[in-house]
């Protein structure tokens, strides 16, 4: 392989984990071929995993620890005895140039402590935004902060602004990025004063990066006519986990509904195609993979309880923002 993507994988972080982790490498190398990863964990654990996938060689290297996160660890005391664990020695592979980036299932506050601790800030970036992706009608939407930061100020939005359409544009490449600021109404005078203060600067400071649309409403995040939504992390936390249960919700009573009678079986049976097309769209394993945005090294947090495929799905996002030039993007345009 010439230069291939290098991706640090903690190996033992989240529920069903290495076996998970070394399914969705396997998953993710049958459709990449220029990525080596070093993975971090218990060799004597991993070693058989990856023979049962078969591997090659020249694709991987195991970096042994038999040290881990647990789930139930404060971040605090993850940092304190962190140093000789998988998450911590993965993250330490970034910092020091050995991988391009680095994703866990593991411990998400945990995580978030230990990257701040080894990693840099980008210059002019007071803090890390937590974002993901999330469908809307005509593709999708980067939303962002998602619960790493409470309490922002106007500065803070501003940034959060360019490093989500930094984050589209690598993604995205053929689409421009679209802002709006998560807002109890569409109206002007509607919102607290760091809302409308964000607003008023967002409308006058023209970005090339992106196109600032003002305001959405909850209601609106996927109709599609934005692509990059912009909130504190209290509020985005708040409203990710209400679409992730809502769309839990249809899945479970559509399919119940079916499975009820004859006549919703055969239903079912007969708009099987379209009814994979509407599970796919709501299926949270397919948009697996938020990022912290503001550090000087792409970190990706996979869901703790996804599966393979969810994991799958974190490794290619993390080969498409290294190969968008993510950090590059939100270096030049950050104020």
């Amino acid at each position: 392989m010439n230069n291939p993507i290098k991706i640090a994988v903690d190996a033992m972080g989240g529920e069903n984990s290495p076996e998970k982790v070394i399914n969705g490498i396997h998953i993710h190398n049958n459709n990449i071929k220029d990525i080596f990863y070093n993975i971090f964990g218990d060799q004597n654990i991993l070693d058989p995993l990856i023979k049962k996938i078969k591997l090659p060689e020249n694709k991987y290297k195991i970096i042994h620890t038999t040290n881990k996160i647990e789930d139930n660890d404060s971040p605090l005391s993850a940092a304190k005895r962190g140093r000789d664990t998988s998450m911590w020695m993965s993250i330490e592979s970034v910092k020091n140039n050995h991988s391009d980036a680095i994703v866990s299932a593991g411990n998400t506050g945990a995580l978030f402590v230990i990257a701040k601790l080894n990693l840099k800030m980008i210059e002019n970036i007071d803090k890390p935004a937590l974002s993901a992706l999330w469908p809307n009608k005509s593709g999708m939407n980067i939303v962002l902060d998602l619960g790493a930061n409470i309490e922002c100020n106007e500065k803070n939005l501003i940034d959060f602004s360019l490093m989500g359409s930094a984050l589209h544009k690598s993604l995205f490449d053929n689409e421009d990025a679209k802002v709006a600021l998560l807002n109890i109404g569409s109206e002007e005078i509607k919102g607290n004063n760091i809302i409308k203060n964000t607003y008023q600067e967002l409308n006058k400071k023209k970005n090339s990066l992106f196109e600032f649309k003002g305001y959405i409403e909850g209601n609106q995040i996927m109709d599609g006519d934005v692509n990059v939504i912009v909130t504190d992390g209290f509020t985005g936390n708040i409203a990710l986990k209400t679409a992730e249960g809502t769309a839990n919700f249809i899945t479970s009573e559509l399919k119940n509904a079916f499975n009820k009678s004859l006549l919703g079986k055969l239903s079912a049976l007969i708009n099987i195609k379209n009814l994979k097309m509407f599970k796919n769209k709501l299926d949270p394993r397919l948009y697996n993979g938020a990022i912290l945005l503001g550090l000087d090294k792409p970190v990706i947090k996979s869901h703790g309880s996804t599966d393979e495929i969810g994991f799958a799905n974190s490794l290619n996002v993390c080969e498409k923002i290294i190969k968008g030039d993510l950090i590059d993007k939100i270096k030049k345009n950050i104020i």
